[in-house]
C-alpha cells in the first residue's frame, strides 16, 4: 500500500543499552533511537498519537505533512529513561501501550520481561504528551483465551490506566499482534476507539480502526533501512520473512482454537 493515505506506524519495544535476552531482538539502543528520530526530523515527518491519526481518519480531514506514528509496546523503563528525552527534543508525539500487570507497582504480576516502567514514570510520560494506551493486563495471546478471560484482560487494563491517570485509554495494541473478530469485538465493546496490530506494512484507513498495521523496528534495523521503511520504499521486501511467519502462526492459532472447540463439545456430551 502506497500513496497519501498510507502512514508508517513504527512499533518499538525496549530502548536499552543492555536489554534482557528475551527483549534483545525487539529492542533498540538509545543511540539508534536518537538517530531514527533525527531521520524523521530531517525528513519533515509529523508524528501523531494513535488517537490523533484515528480521529483524523474518522473525520475525513487532511493529515499533516508526512504523518508517522511512534509507538512502544509493553511498557519498558527505557521508554522513559532514553526515548522520552529524544521525543521532547524534537517535539514528537508518541503512544506507549502498557501491559498493566507488568508495570512495577501494586498490580505487578511478575511477568515483565525486563525492567518495566513504574506508575510514576507512566504519569510523567503522559504529562509530557505521550498517549498511554492499553496492551492487556498480563500480555497473553488474546485470541486463545476464553470469553471471560479475554474480557478481564481488556477491561482490567483499561480500568487500571483510568484509575492511575484519571482518564480511560482510548487506544489499544494487541499483544503479539494477534487478534480475531472476537478479540476486536471485545476491545471495541470495552470502549477503546482504535487498535493496532502488526502486519509489517503501512497503515491505511481501509484497514479499519481496529486492525491498523505497524512496522517492526528491531535492534538490527540500520539507519538506511529505517529511512526506507518510513518512506514506504521496499517495505514488502524488508518484511517478507515476517509475513511468511505471521501466516504460519495464524494457521497454528486457528488450529488450536478448533481443537479447543471440539474439546468443549465433547465435554458437554459427557
Amino acid at each position: 500500500m502506497t500513496g497519501p493515505c498510507a502512514v508508517p506506524i513504527l512499533m518499538y519495544h525496549a530502548v536499552a543499552h543492555a536489554p534482557a535476552r528475551a527483549t534483545l531482538d525487539l529492542s533498540v539502543t538509545p543511540e539508534a533511537f536518537a538517530e531514527q528520530m533525527a531521520v524523521l526530523d530531517d525528513g519533515g515527518f509529523t508524528p501523531l498519537t494513535t488517537a490523533g491519526l484515528a480521529a483524523a481518519w474518522r473525520r475525513g480531514g487532511p493529515l499533516p505533512e508526512r504523518p508517522v506514528l511512534i509507538t512502544f509496546d509493553d511498557g519498558y523503563e527505557g521508554v522513559h529513561r532514553h526515548a522520552l528525552p529524544a521525543l521532547v527534543r524534537y517535539g514528537f508525539a508518541a503512544t506507549c501501550f502498557v501491559s498493566t500487570g507488568w508495570l512495577r507497582g501494586p498490580y505487578d504480576t511478575g511477568g515483565g520481561l525486563d525492567t518495566m516502567l513504574d506508575w510514576d514514570q507512566v504519569r510523567r510520560l503522559a504529562a509530557a504528551g505521550v498517549e498511554i494506551g492499553g496492551h492487556s493486563h498480563t500480555h497473553p495471546q488474546l485470541d486463545q483465551l476464553s470469553d471471560d478471560r479475554l474480557w478481564f484482560e481488556v477491561t482490567r487494563c483499561k480500568q487500571l490506566v483510568a484509575d492511575e491517570l484519571g482518564a480511560p485509554p482510548v487506544s489499544f495494541a494487541y499483544p503479539y499482534g494477534y487478534s480475531s473478530h472476537r478479540v476486536r469485538r471485545a476491545v471495541r465493546g470495552a470502549g477503546f476507539r482504535q487498535s493496532l496490530a502488526v502486519g509489517n506494512t503501512l497503515a491505511g484507513r481501509c484497514q479499519g480502526p481496529y486492525a491498523l498495521a505497524r512496522l517492526t523496528v528491531r535492534r538490527s534495523t540500520g539507519t538506511e533501512e529505517f529511512a526506507r521503511m518510513v518512506a514506504g520504499r521496499g517495505v514488502g521486501r524488508l518484511f517478507a520473512r515476517d509475513r511468511v511467519a505471521t501466516k504460519g502462526y495464524a494457521v497454528i492459532r486457528r488450529t488450536r482454537q478448533a481443537v479447543k472447540a471440539v474439546g468443549k463439545v465433547r465435554e458437554s456430551r459427557v
